[in-house]
C-alpha cells in the first residue's frame, strides 16, 4: 500500500509542475502574440513599398508614363490617410485581430490584381485594396500591445514593432526586386501574395485581442482553447503606481466624454453601425489636451523622412546634387537602418525619461531642420558626408513619431482608442502628402519638373517648403503642451 505521505509529495510535484508549465506558457503567449503580428506589419510595409524598387518594370509592364507612375503611391498614400479615422472606429468595434486579418487579405487581393492586370486603371484598383489594407494594420497592432505587456514595455516594443516593420521595406528594396527579374512581374507579385497568404493563416491560429480571448480559429468554431482562457497579460505585474502615472484618464476627469463611454459599454450602442456617433466622438476626442498634442508631435516628425525615401530622396540626390545611383541608393538605405536604429534608441529612452519625452522627440525636429539648414546654406553641392550626417538625422522622424501613440494612449479613454490612434496616424500622413505635392509644385514652377530639368537650386527651394511646416508643428505642440501639463496638475497626475 502507498505511503500517504508520498502520494501528497508527488501531488505536490505534480501541481507544481503544473503550475510551472502553465506559467511559462501565459509569460511566452504574448511574445509570440507580438511576433506574429510585428511581421503582418512587416508584410504590409513590403505591400506598401513593392513598388519603390520597380518604378522602370512597371512603366514597361503597363507602359505609362513618369506622371502615372507617381499616381501609384500617391492614391495609395491618400487611401491609407483617408481609412485612418474609419479604420479607428472599426478599430473600436471589431478589435484587432479581425482588422489585421481582414487587412492581410485586402493586400492578397491587391497584390493578386497586380500580378495579373495589365489595364491602368485596374491597377490602381489594386493599389487601393493593398492601400486600404495596409491602414489596417499598423494602429490595430499598436492597439493590441497594451492588452498584452506592462505599461514600461510598451514605448521600446512599439518602437521594436516599427524597426521590425521597416525590414519589410528593406525587402522590398533589393529581394523583390531580384524575384520579379528572375521570375517576371507575375511570378513576384504572385510570391508576395502567397507569402501574405501564409502568414495570415498563421494569425488565424496565433492573434488574441487580449487574455481570455479567443483567436480567429476559435471564434469560428466557437470552441475557446486552454492556452486562450489561461492567457496572462505581462501587465499584471505592473504596480498600482505606475498603472496610476500612465494609465488612460478616467472617464470622470472628462466630463465631456462620459456619454460617449456609456455609450461604448451600452449593448444597443454597440449594434449601431461604426461612425453613427462620429462627429461627437471627434469632438470630444478633440477637446483632450492630450490627444491633440500627440496629434501635433506625430504631425511634425515623420514628413520630411517620408516625403525624402518615399518619392523625392532620389530625385534630388541625383538630379539635384548629381550622384550615381549606386551612391544615392546607399544614402537611401543608410537613412533606413539608422530609422531602425534610432528606434532601438528612443524606445527605452522615451520609457526612462517618460515625463520629457515630448522634449526629446522635439530635439530630434530641431535637429532635422538644422541639418537641412546646413545644407541649403552649403555653398556648391553638399558633401556627401554631410547628406549622410542628413540621412542619420531626418531617420530619427520615423521612429520619433511613434511615441505620439503612447502620448495618445496615456490620454485617452480606453473606449475611444481606436479611433484616437488612427486620428493621430493621420497627421503624419496628412504633413508629407502636402509636402510630396507641394516640392512637386514648386519644382514645376522653377521649370525644372523633369530629370532633364532637374538643378540643385530648385530642388533647395523646394525641399524649404518643409520649413512652415516645421515651424507650425513645432508652435503647436509647445502650445498642447503647455496645456497638456496644466490639465495634468490639476488632476494630480505626472506628465505623460
Amino acid at each position: 500500500m502507498p505511503n500517504s505521505a508520498d502520494g501528497v509529495q508527488s501531488a505536490l510535484a505534480n501541481a507544481r509542475y503544473h503550475c510551472t508549465v502553465t506559467t511559462a506558457h501565459r509569460n511566452f503567449l504574448p511574445w509570440l502574440v507580438w511576433i506574429v503580428a510585428a511581421i503582418l506589419y512587416s508584410v504590409a510595409i513590403l505591400n506598401r513599398s513593392s513598388l519603390s524598387s520597380l518604378g522602370p518594370v512597371a512603366q514597361q509592364h503597363f507602359q505609362i508614363d513618369a506622371t502615372v507612375l507617381s499616381a501609384f503611391a500617391v492614391i495609395q498614400l491618400v487611401v491609407y490617410a483617408a481609412m485612418q479615422i474609419p479604420v479607428g472606429l472599426m478599430l473600436d468595434r471589431f478589435g484587432p485581430t479581425v482588422l489585421i486579418l481582414f487587412g492581410g487579405l485586402l493586400m492578397v487581393l491587391g497584390q493578386l490584381a497586380m500580378a495579373t492586370v495589365h489595364e491602368v486603371s485596374l491597377a490602381i484598383a489594386a493599389r487601393v485594396l493593398v492601400g486600404v489594407g495596409d491602414a489596417c494594420t499598423f494602429i490595430s497592432v499598436i492597439r493590441m500591445l497594451p492588452e498584452w505587456f506592462s505599461v514600461r514595455q510598451l514605448p521600446t516594443l512599439a518602437q521594436v514593432t516599427g524597426l521590425i516593420g521597416q525590414m519589410g521595406q528593406l525587402v522590398s528594396v533589393t529581394p523583390l526586386a531580384i524575384a520579379v527579374g528572375a521570375y517576371g512581374w507575375t511570378g513576384g507579385f504572385v510570391g508576395v501574395a502567397a507569402v501574405g497568404l501564409f502568414l495570415l493563416l498563421i494569425g488565424a491560429f496565433v492573434l488574441r485581442d487580449g487574455p481570455g480571448i479567443g483567436t480567429a480559429f476559435e471564434r469560428i468554431t466557437g470552441r475557446l482553447g486552454r492556452i486562450s482562457r489561461e492567457a496572462q497579460s505581462l501587465g499584471v505585474h505592473d504596480n498600482t503606481a505606475i498603472l496610476a502615472a500612465v494609465a488612460p484618464p478616467s472617464t470622470s476627469m472628462f466630463p465631456v466624454i462620459t456619454d460617449a463611454y456609456l455609450a461604448a459599454a451600452d449593448g444597443a450602442a454597440r449594434r449601431k453601425m461604426p461612425g453613427a456617433n462620429f462627429w461627437k466622438q471627434l469632438r470630444r476626442l478633440l477637446s483632450i489636451p492630450g490627444v491633440r498634442l500627440a496629434y501635433w508631435v506625430h504631425f511634425t516628425t515623420p514628413f520630411a523622412l517620408t516625403c525624402f525615401v518615399l518619392l523625392w530622396g532620389t530625385p534630388f540626390l541625383t538630379g539635384g546634387v548629381g550622384l550615381s545611383k549606386p551612391v544615392a541608393g546607399s544614402l537611401l538605405s543608410l537613412a533606413i537602418i539608422s530609422g531602425m536604429i534610432a528606434g532601438v534608441l528612443l524606445g527605452p529612452l522615451t520609457s526612462r525619461f517618460a515625463e520629457r519625452r515630448v522634449l526629446i522627440i522635439m530635439a530630434t525636429v530641431i535637429a532635422a531642420m538644422l541639418v537641412w539648414g546646413a545644407v541649403f546654406a552649403w555653398p556648391g553641392k553638399p558633401p556627401v558626408w554631410l547628406l549622410a550626417i542628413l540621412m542619420i538625422v531626418i531617420a530619427a522622424g520615423g521612429p520619433a513619431s511613434m511615441v505620439a501613440f503612447d502620448i495618445g494612449r496615456s490620454h485617452t479613454p480606453r473606449s475611444l482608442s481606436g479611433f484616437s490612434t488612427g486620428l493621430i496616424n493621420t497627421a503624419g500622413f496628412t504633413s508629407a502628402l502636402l509636402v510630396i505635392m507641394l516640392i512637386g509644385l514648386l519644382l514645376d514652377w522653377q521649370g525644372a519638373g523633369s530629370p532633364d530639368s532637374y538643378s540643385l537650386g530648385a530642388f533647395e527651394w523646394a525641399f524649404a517648403v518643409q520649413i512652415p511646416f516645421w515651424v507650425l508643428g513645432t508652435i503647436m505642440v509647445a502650445v498642447e503642451y503647455v496645456k497638456t501639463r496644466r490639465w495634468m496638475e490639476q488632476n494630480g497626475r505626472t506628465l505623460r
